[in-house]
C-alpha cells in the first residue's frame, strides 16, 4: 500500500495524524485551564472522561494516532538522514525562524515521547487505568484530577520537567504545523508564510494554556476545591 511503502504516503499519514493530535491538544489545553477557575468543575470534566465506554474508545483511538505518528516520524527521520546526511526534513523552502526546529526534530521528538510517558504515568495511569483496574493511589481517588494536578505540579522537579516538555512540543509543532499543511497541498507559494504565522500563533496559544496551569500550581496561585 502506497501509504505505507512510499515516502509521500508516509508523510501524508504523519501529517494527518499530526493534525488530529493538534486538535486533541487544543481540547486538552482548554480542559486544563478550567482547573485555574474551579477544581469542582475540572473534576466534573474528569468524571465525564473517566472509565466510560466513549472515553475508553476515544483514548484507544488517540493512542493509535500517537503510535502511528511516532513510528512514521522515526522512519521518515532515519530515512531522510540516510538519504541526505544531517538534513532531516526536505521542504520546498525553510523559514529561518523554524530552521533550528526542522534540523533537530529527532531530538525534539525523543523529548516529546519521554515527556508523554511521564505524563501518562502521572495522570492516565493514576486516573483512567486505576479506575478500570481498581488500583489505589496514595494521592487521591482516580476521578479527582484536580488533586493529581496539584500534587504533580506542586513538585518543582516535575513542574520543571513539564515546562521543558511543553517547550519541546512548541518547537515540534511550529515546524510540524506548516509542514503538515504543505504535505497535504494546502500551502502554496502565497499561503506558505501565512500558514507559518497562523501556525506559530495557534501553537503558542495552545502551549500557553498548558504552561499557565503548570506555573499556577507550581507557585501555589491556583484555586482550591
Amino acid at each position: 500500500m502506497w501509504l505505507v511503502k512510499s515516502s509521500i504516503g508516509r508523510k501524508l499519514v504523519m501529517s494527518v495524524t499530526g493534525i488530529c493530535l493538534v486538535l486533541f491538544l487544543t481540547f486538552h489545553g482548554c480542559m486544563n485551564v478550567v482547573a485555574l477557575f474551579s477544581g469542582d468543575a475540572y473534576n466534573t470534566i474528569c468524571e465525564l472522561l473517566g472509565a466510560n465506554w466513549y472515553a475508553i474508545v476515544a483514548t484507544l483511538g488517540l493512542a493509535a494516532l500517537a503510535v502511528i505518528h511516532i513510528i512514521y516520524a522515526f522512519i521518515l527521520t532515519f530515512q531522510n538522514r540516510k538519504a541526505r546526511g544531517s538534513e532531516k526534513y526536505a521542504v520546498t523552502s525553510k523559514p529561518k525562524t523554524v530552521e533550528w526546529a526542522s534540523q533537530n526534530m529527532l531530538v525534539l521528538g525523543i523529548i516529546v515521547v519521554l515527556g508523554l510517558i511521564l505524563h501518562l504515568y502521572d495522570f492516565w495511569y493514576n486516573m483512567m487505568f486505576a479506575e478500570l483496574t481498581g488500583a489505589v493511589s496514595a494521592v487521591a481517588e482516580p476521578s479527582d484530577g484536580f488533586a493529581f494536578i496539584k500534587y504533580t505540579f506542586g513538585n518543582p522537579v516535575f513542574a520543571a520537567l513539564y515546562i521543558v516538555w511543553l517547550v519541546a512540543i512548541w518547537f515540534h509543532l511550529t515546524h510540524g504545523f506548516w509542514s503538515a499543511l504543505q504535505t497535504i497541498g494546502w500551502s502554496g507559494h502565497v499561503w506558505f508564510n501565512r500558514w507559518k504565522v497562523i501556525g506559530n500563533i495557534y501553537v503558542t496559544l495552545i502551549m500557553l494554556l498548558f504552561v499557565a496551569v503548570v506555573v499556577a500550581f507550581a507557585f501555589g496561585i491556583a484555586p482550591s476545591l
